[in-house]
């Protein structure tokens, strides 16, 4: 015998339909699915609202935040979007594709399997490692680097 919740559901209904009281439907099911029977409040309360005229056997929908949901169309379009412009950051992809921040970020990283989208570029990174030491900040370091490369009149 099938256990599953909606099929207990609509064993309810049917029951109701022919006319059973909510203990008589309660007794017979606890006979037929045993353990895996639904707990008699969720049976009364499945009841009453057959008796107040619910058809569908399934679950409303609840407020609250959605599941992550994507498409194939909106991760590609995230991945377009890093492949034109790879120092754009997570709230200009959101905004320009209408999805929230955390949607994007999830699509990055578990999707797509970046790492990171709007990283300094290469030249910033391995020009200025050599000059960090402590007590220099980076902007720092970037002067020193701007003093060393540029040519100096006499």
């Amino acid at each position: 015998m099938d256990s599953s919740i909606s099929a207990q559901r609509a064993f309810i209904k049917f029951l109701r339909a022919e006319g059973e009281h909510d203990s008589q439907i309660y007794r017979r099911m606890r006979e037929l699915y045993g353990e895996q029977c639904l707990a008699r409040c969720n049976i009364f309360r499945w009841c009453q609202r057959y008796e107040a005229g619910r058809v569908n056997i399934n679950d409303l929908p609840r407020p609250g935040q959605a599941y992550f949901v994507t498409n194939s169309a909106t991760t590609s379009a995230v991945d377009e979007l890093i492949r034109q412009n790879r120092r754009i950051t997570t709230r200009e992809i959101a905004v320009e594709l209408s999805i929230s921040k955390g949607t994007v970020h999830c699509i990055i990283h578990k999707k797509l399997g970046y790492g990171k989208v709007c990283a300094p570029s290469s030249f910033y990174t391995e020009a200025i490692h050599p000059f960090l030491r402590p007590g220099i900040s980076a902007s720092m370091s970037m002067a020193i680097i701007y003093s060393c490369t540029v040519p100096h009149e006499l």
